[in-house]
């Protein structure tokens, strides 16, 4: 009788150097790649300084927050609300002298990874199946959230946010994403057109941006500077982590770049970090839109003109590569999911069924998953009612 076949047993260790060893490969992918040297002018506004907060306020912050605790949590989340009347004016100080003085203490800076699954009925045992998602101290998401808040409404406030850009926004979600591009959509079938749609696929964004090209775009074209940068630096500059798997911590590991995606800030860095990326596409002659890292491009013309459209979508994606790599991010080319909308008598008329991008050749999908919504090339939506009914059945 053979023996049988022992999987491989993957360890906290194993994961931290699986994340590290990622990390490097996508930007060593892009090395070589270097940014236009035209200068940026600088905005019109600025913000140079982060307001205190007042106890009312941090208190508000502590009881909204989820009461989910971090392996590194010296006290469990919970414990923090129950005394919050004690704590509140030593966690407020401590917040306002970090805001003050344009620093964060290093122990806030350490996160905890936990790897978790992409997808379920993944193969357990392939480290290439999990992501990381970062996770750092109570007190640390606190002082993000307050920064947070002072930057939103300073970037709300002069109209500075990316208006094509529905994550970490008020009144904004996944679904308001996918209602603006439908509607788009619908309203080019309502004029007799076909719309070429690509969902783009990068490669850990958020822990492949540069900290220097960060900082140096908040300066240039988001105007904050004095001790409001200083404290953004102290944020980004000298992050730890170390993976928590199956009870036990790996080592120490110090990180180079990265926004944390686990983090309350992280994610509202990255969407500043790739806020040109909108401008690429309108200079291509596209539209684009964006949920975090999920970007969204397409173009809407005549059937009749279908290989034009193609055309230009390629040169789209190919000047989005290029910006991705020349901001140490890469794009997914043979990930990228291409399909046609319109109606069935549209489509028919429509030859073009791959796009060639410079390192791969991408056929036209017939059903895509959209932000978790399921579309088919005549927008149906029969597969989603489908892959829901499913779900509903599964569950009951």
């Amino acid at each position: 009788m053979a023996d049988a076949i022992t999987p491989t047993c993957n360890d906290a260790d194993d994961f931290l150097r699986f994340f590290d060893e990622k990390v490097k490969a996508v930007r060593a992918s892009t090395e070589g790649q270097q940014l236009p040297t035209s200068i940026t002018p600088l905005a019109d506004v600025s913000l140079s300084a982060l307001s205190p907060c007042s106890e009312e306020e941090v208190r508000q912050f502590i009881m909204q927050s989820p009461t989910k605790s971090c392996a590194i949590d010296p006290i469990p989340t919970f414990l923090v609300k129950v005394m919050v009347d004690v704590l509140l004016p030593y966690v407020t100080a401590m917040i306002n002298t970090s805001l003050r003085e344009g620093r964060l203490p290093s122990s806030h800076k350490h996160a905890v990874v936990t790897p978790l699954l992409k997808k379920p009925g993944l193969d357990a045992e392939e480290l290439k199946n999990y992501r990381p998602v970062s996770n750092l101290t109570f007190v640390s998401k606190l002082v993000e959230r307050v920064v947070s808040s002072r930057l939103v409404s300073y970037l709300t406030t002069h109209g500075q946010m990316p208006q094509l850009q529905s994550a970490y926004r008020r009144h904004h979600s996944t679904e308001t994403a996918l209602l603006k591009v439908l509607s788009d959509v619908y309203a080019t079938i309502d004029r007799q057109q076909v719309t070429l749609l690509g969902l783009l696929d990068l490669s850990a964004p958020f822990d492949c941006a540069d900290h220097d090209i960060l900082l140096r775009r908040l300066r240039h074209k988001f105007g904050i500077c004095g001790t409001a940068l200083e404290w953004i630096a102290s944020f980004l500059l000298g992050q730890s982590q170390q993976v928590y798997y199956k009870g036990r911590l790996s080592v120490k590991l110090l990180l180079l770049f990265r926004v944390p995606q686990g983090s309350v800030l992280g994610p509202l860095l990255f969407l500043l970090y790739v806020a040109k990326l909108f401008d690429v596409i309108a200079e291509c002659g596209c539209t684009g839109h964006a949920y975090a890292d999920d970007t969204q491009v397409y173009i809407s013309m005549p059937t009749a003109d279908h290989s034009y459209a193609t055309d230009r979508l390629t040169k789209c994606i190919t000047r989005i590569h290029d910006w991705m790599a020349c901001n140490c991010l890469k794009l997914n080319e043979e990930k990228t999911q291409i399909i046609w909308l319109g109606t069935r008598q549209q489509l028919d008329k429509v030859t073009v069924q791959t796009l060639k991008l410079p390192n791969a050749t991408v056929p036209f999908s017939s059903v895509i998953n959209d932000l978790g919504v399921v579309l088919d090339s005549q927008l149906t939506m029969a597969n989603h009612v489908a892959a829901l009914s499913r779900s509903c059945f599964f569950n009951l």
